[in-house]
């Protein structure tokens, strides 16, 4: 059961910060661009983020009814958000301030779950060889990666993720990203034996033992992390059900990227959230803020519609999960006890039919406002007649709907099961 707390809360907030969001083009700016360790060091030394408020983000997340927060202590790039004792490329080096121990307090301050995220991948690190993910992976490659050593990068690593396992309290999610042993250009990638992963998790199972850890290290974790995709069936492995969650973006950049304008509306998030909690997945939202650590506007637009549809429609995402009917073609089914959820994600013409639940459903009605709903049979031998439904098969149940599409991101419909 101790993923019971993840299955329940369905929805989390990602948020990527760092030296990144200063360059405002994308996280991945330093490899995009092939920068140099020196062209990346003035991102370091005007790093300030003066306007990140760990308290104010929480609330922001538990606003939106996220159950939990996952934080970038430290991205590819290989800065770290603590006060880590084996690298001076850190924030307090840089700006004076603990960041994820200011968040690690916020977020209990709100009662919400700590998640951490923490990059395998180190550009900054003298040791960790330049492979095909590396900004450096036009220059010399054998002439730079003569001398470094892996085994003391390894050692690194696990120093830095005891760390944050010992000095922070209870933590209860980790994030790992990412491992790529694939050989692309000639350059061979790094599999999990580059990261002592069995051993790696072996020491986060000792420090942690009730916090889940991601499908990242190469090996089976307790979740699996689709990113950027909405799968379309519950996730299997060898047809064993597996927990999962999908990861997201506002805008296809996980950084802040100030040019990039390609924007989901929160119609459509709260789609593939809903479409999420139908397979019993979880969504993860990133934001990415600013080079002062602020929520971009556009980014809090699109949580503040969010959040006001959570407040309407929690009960059909928190605790709930996959349903064992045949939705209508209009939307997706959630379930939570014996109540089910119909997400209208397309708006019919005066009802909406849904089979196998005639006899099933003692009472319907609008989630968002609490107004009743009327059902109806039809009879599947009826060919005459033009004001009700007709043609529909045996055990389909028929609800009612206006013409006019309720003012909602997503209207749902909540049904209460009969007992029997």
């Amino acid at each position: 059961m101790r993923q019971q707390w993840f299955d329940d809360a369905r929805l989390g907030m990602f948020v990527h910060f760092g030296l990144y969001s200063a360059a405002a083009r994308h996280e991945w700016v330093q490899n995009y661009e092939r920068l140099t360790d020196e062209d990346y060091r003035q991102y370091f030394d005007h790093f300030d983020p003066d306007l990140f408020d760990a308290q104010a983000l929480a609330r922001r997340a538990k606003a939106t009814g996220m159950g939990y927060v996952v934080l970038t202590t430290k991205h590819h790039d290989g800065f770290a958000l603590w006060n880590t004792a084996v690298s001076d490329f850190n924030a307090v080096a840089a700006c004076g301030r603990d960041l994820v121990r200011e968040y690690v307090d916020a977020l209990r301050e709100e009662g919400l779950r700590v998640g951490l995220y923490h990059s395998l991948l180190d550009w900054h690190h003298p040791d960790f060889t330049v492979d095909w993910n590396h900004p450096r992976r036009g220059d010399d490659v054998a002439a730079l990666n003569q001398g470094r050593d892996m085994a003391r990068y390894r050692e690194f690593l696990h120093a830095q993720v005891r760390e944050l396992l010992t000095d922070y309290g209870r933590i209860d999610y980790l994030f790992f990203d990412f491992t790529s042993p694939e050989t692309v250009d000639g350059l061979a990638g790094k599999g999990p034996e580059d990261w002592d992963a069995e051993g790696l998790l072996a020491m986060c199972r000792r420090l942690q033992p009730e916090m889940l850890v991601n499908d990242r290290l190469g090996i089976p974790g307790d979740f699996v992390t689709p990113e950027q995709y909405q799968p379309t069936s519950p996730l299997t492995v060898d047809g064993e059900l597996q927990v999962w969650e999908a990861c997201q973006t506002m805008n296809g950049s996980w950084g802040y990227h100030r040019d990039n304008a390609d924007q989901k509306s929160a119609t459509l998030l709260v789609q593939m959230l809903a479409d999420s909690v139908s397979m019993d997945g979880n969504m993860l939202l990133n934001i990415g803020p600013d080079g002062r650590g602020a929520i971009a506007p556009r980014d809090e637009r699109t949580l503040s519609e969010i959040a006001e549809w959570m407040r309407l429609h929690r009960g059909a995402i928190v605790g709930a999960g996959h349903a064992d009917f045949t939705p209508p073609r209009e939307g997706v089914y959630t379930r939570r006890g014996s109540k089910l959820y119909l997400h209208l994600l397309s708006w019919p013409l005066g009802f909406v039919h849904l089979p196998d639940l005639a006899g099933k459903v003692s009472y319907a009605r609008f989630l968002h406002d609490g107004s009743w709903l009327r059902t109806s049979v039809a009879d599947p031998t009826q060919t005459a007649g033009n004001l009700i439904p007709a043609g529909e098969a045996e055990g389909t149940l028929s609800i009612h709907l206006p013409v006019v599409r309720p003012d909602v991101v997503v209207p749902v419909v909540e049904l209460t099961l009969d007992a029997g």
